[in-house]
C-alpha cells in the first residue's frame, strides 16, 4: 500500500464481468478529475495467441491438461509484482498492451493476439489493474499485498459461465463445445490461483440470478440485471455509512452485519455511491502527503 503512490485493482475470472465495473471507475475518473493510469491483466500473461495455443498443446502432450491463463506458468507474476511494488514506491512503472481483436491492432500495426512492446506509464496520480490475478499470493509472488483498494468482482459460477460461453460464441467465434473445453481445463488452475483472491479483497460484488441458471450450457440469454441480485460483501464494515446506502438504493437490505444486497439494476449506482469518496480518500491522503 502506498499513500503517495496508491493503487487500486479488480480481480476476476474470464466473464466474471471486471470491463463492466472498470467502465464504472474510468466514469468516477472523469468526474472527479482523477488521472489513472490503467493496465490490463492480459498484458501480463506470458505467451501471446499463437505462442500460447503451441504451449497448450506441448503441456497436453507432457501429461498437463490444467495449463491455462489462469496460472503460474502461462502468467508474468513476478513483473506483475514489480511494477505494483515499483508503482507504489515511485508512481511509475512499465507496462504493455494485448491487443485483443482487429479493432485494437489496427492502430499499432500488429496482428490481433500479440503484446505492443513495454513502455513507461503515463504520469498518474493513481495505477488501476484489471485482471485474472489484482489479488494473486503464491509461493514465490505477493501481489495482493500492494493494493490499497483491492475488489472482487465474482458472480455465481453458473452465471459466470453463461457469460463466458456468450461473450466467446459473440466475440470471438467459439462454439458452446469449445468455451466448454476452456472452462474444464481451466477449473484446477480456478480453484487454486482465482478463488483464494476473493478472501484477500476489500470488497466483492457478487452477482446472483434469480431466473433458472442451473445449465449454463443451454442457456439462450444473459440473465438481465432486472434478473439478478448483487451481493455485496466488505471484508472491513468500520466506516461504511450503510444507512446511508440503504436510503439511496431502494429495494435494498443488510444480510449480514457486512453484506449489503442490491437489486442488480442499481450495481452500477452502488459502485459510485460506494467508491467514489473512496477514491477522493485516496486522493486527499495522496495530496497531503506530496505537500508534507
Amino acid at each position: 500500500m502506498s499513500v503517495k503512490h496508491p493503487i487500486v485493482a479488480i480481480t476476476g475470472s474470464s466473464g466474471a464481468g471486471t470491463t463492466s465495473v472498470t467502465r464504472t471507475f474510468e466514469a468516477i475518473f472523469r468526474r472527479e478529475g482523477v488521472r489513472a493510469a490503467i493496465v490490463e491483466g492480459d498484458s501480463f500473461h506470458r505467451y501471446d495467441r499463437a505462442e500460447m495455443k503451441k504451449a497448450m498443446a506441448e503441456a497436453e502432450a507432457n501429461g498437463k491438461p490444467h495449463f491455462s491463463h489462469f496460472g503460474t506458468d502461462a502468467n508474468l507474476f513476478s513483473e506483475l509484482e514489480n511494477l505494483f511494488r515499483h508503482y507504489a514506491e515511485t508512481g511509475t512503472g512499465q507496462a504493455r498492451k494485448y491487443l485483443h481483436d482487429e479493432a485494437e491492432a489496427a492502430p499499432f500495426k500488429q496482428p490481433p493476439g500479440t503484446f505492443t512492446p513495454w513502455a513507461p506509464l503515463p504520469e498518474s496520480e493513481l495505477l488501476f489493474y484489471e485482471g485474472l490475478h489484482g489479488g494473486v499470493k503464491t509461493g514465490e509472488h505477493d501481489v495482493a499485498r500492494y493494493p490499497d483498494l483491492l475488489i472482487g468482482v465474482v458472480p455465481v459460477i453458473n452465471l459466470e459461465w453463461i457469460q463466458k460461453i456468450h461473450r466467446d460464441k459473440a466475440t470471438r467465434g467459439y462454439s458452446t463445445e469449445a468455451v466448454t473445453d476452456v472452462i474444464l481445463r481451466r477449473m484446477h488452475e480456478y480453484v487454486h490461483y482465482i478463488c483464494p483472491q476473493f478472501t484477500r479483497t476489500h470488497i466483492n460484488f457478487q452477482r446472483v440470478p434469480v431466473v433458472d441458471t442451473s445449465d449454463p450450457f443451454i442457456a439462450r440469454t444473459i440473465p438481465t440485471p432486472d434478473e439478478s441480485l448483487v451481493v455485496i460483501r466488505f471484508a472491513n464494515p468500520k466506516g461504511i455509512d450503510f444507512p446511508y446506502l440503504l436510503s439511496m438504493l431502494h429495494d435494498s437490505w443488510m444480510s449480514r452485519a457486512n453484506t449489503l444486497v442490491v437489486p442488480g439494476g442499481k450495481m452500477d449506482l452502488a459502485m459510485q455511491l460506494i467508491f467514489t469518496p473512496m477514491i477522493l480518500r485516496l486522493m486527499e491522503r495522496r495530496r497531503q502527503a506530496m505537500v508534507a
